[in-house]
Parts: C-alpha cells; structure tokens; sequence
C-alpha cells in the first residue's frame, strides 16, 4: 500500500505504520565502542549509520529514527561536541532521509538531556527548553517528517521539549513517550495515567 505524503494524514487515517528498531544497540553490534560519541557518528561514519537504516528499511520498517536521541548540547558537552549539535541533528535527518526516500517517513528523536532541571537540579526550565529548541532546529532543517520524543522519566522535562518543539517546529506532528515502572509511575513517582493526561492537553 503507497502511504500518504505526511505522516500526519497516516494518522488521520489510522494507518498502521512499522517503526525500526534500536539505534544505540545496533551501532554497538556494529562495533561502535560504549565509551564513543554514537550521534557523532553521524559525521564520522555516516556510511555506518546509513548502512543501519537501510537494514531496517530492507526488513519493512515504514518509520526511520533519526541517529540524535543523546544529541543535544549537554550530553554532546561531555565529547567537547556541543557546538556541533545542530550540525550532529542535520547530518542524522538527512541520513535516514537518504535510506527511507519517500517510501516512509523520517522521526526525529530526541531524548532526555541528561541533567536533572528545576525543581530537582540545577538546569532551569528555559535552558532545558532552548538545549531541545537548538537540537529540534537541526532535525527541522535536516527534513524529519515528525519529532520523537522518547524515554522521558521526568515530566516537567518532557513538558520543555514539546514547548520547544511547538515553538521551533509547529507544523511537526509530536510522539511523547515516557518510561514507567512496574508500578506504573514515572521513574520520580508521577503516576502515568497522570502524566498522560496532561500530554494530551499540551497538544501532542
């Protein structure tokens, strides 16, 4: 069956779609050592990460994730990368753009930042905000047809991404994800069903 153009009027119309798989555990399989950069990659291996996306385009997947989830400024800090970020974010786009063509639809991702924000640390509500808005610009120029927010355990930090991406990239359709414990509360105790609501009422 031939997709819609966007990946919004797939949702309009509850079509099915098949993602891929893991990004970070595959490039390990691959022989990217634990201790590298896996998002730098996307400059100095991009035949690595574009090899990875094809597999998963060759198995059926209709969504291809883009190689960033640790790309924002303050992981990429930690490799002295941090000014590479939108660079980083363009270049992984365009990768996954180049193996899906247009037969599917490219997905941002964008993971946690990896520091503790207001009230729990000290990252404030508007620096976390404008680490997401500078990594999402980079996946917007690089041609993603949606943003994927995944594996947040902190909802006042999910919050800052999607305001963030609804400023950056309004027109992006959003997937928030959160991680749950067995009890089914987020990792800080917030119940899912909770947080559930309220990322329905920020739009996503």
């Amino acid at each position: 069956m031939e997709l819609p153009k966007s990946f919004r009027e797939a949702l309009d119309k509850k079509i099915p779609l098949l993602f891929d798989g893991a990004t970070g555990t595959e490039l390990y399989n691959r022989g990217l050592f634990i201790n590298r950069c896996f998002e730098d990659a996307n400059l100095s291996s991009p035949s690595l990460i574009l090899e990875l996306h094809n597999d998963y385009v060759k198995a059926g997947a209709e969504v291809i994730s883009t190689n960033s989830w640790g790309a924002n400024s303050h992981k990429l800090q930690k490799h002295n990368l941090q000014d590479e970020t939108r660079a980083i974010n363009r270049k992984a786009a365009q990768l996954a753009r180049q193996a899906i063509g247009g037969n599917g639809y490219v997905a941002g991702s964008v993971g946690p930042l990896g520091v503790r924000i207001e009230p729990l640390g000290p990252t404030s509500f508007e620096e976390a905000k404008a680490a997401f808005a500078e990594q999402i610009r980079g996946l917007q120029e690089g041609g993603v047809d949606l943003l994927s927010l995944e594996t947040f355990g902190d909802i006042s930090e999910l919050h800052q991404a999607i305001l963030a991406a609804q400023e950056v990239a309004p027109k992006l359709p959003i997937l928030a994800e959160i991680t749950v414990n067995i009890e089914g509360n987020m990792p800080y105790g917030t119940p899912a069903e909770w947080a559930v609501k309220k990322i329905i009422q920020w739009g996503v």
